[in-house]
């Protein structure tokens, strides 16, 4: 367990990620992380869940509409 210091940044307080947890996750600068309740505490991830929900869906109407779909690609 690693344990991380609140720093001011600008107007903000934020913490500066370790470069092994950044590795850990595949970020790097300028990418997106999303932070949602866990029952310990919070989860930092980047994989947002009402984004992949969003895309399951897309891939069903896809799936669904295929014929359609290459139709409108000509």
């Amino acid at each position: 367990m690693s344990t991380l210091k609140l720093t001011q940044i600008g107007n903000s307080v934020g913490v500066i990620l370790p470069k092994e947890v950044l590795a850990r996750l595949k970020v790097e600068k300028g990418d997106v992380l999303y932070l949602s309740e866990a029952v310990n505490g919070v989860l930092l991830s980047p994989y947002s869940a009402e984004f992949e929900d969003q895309m399951s869906a897309a891939r069903e109407l896809m799936k669904k509409r295929r014929a359609v779909l290459r139709e409108l690609a000509k």
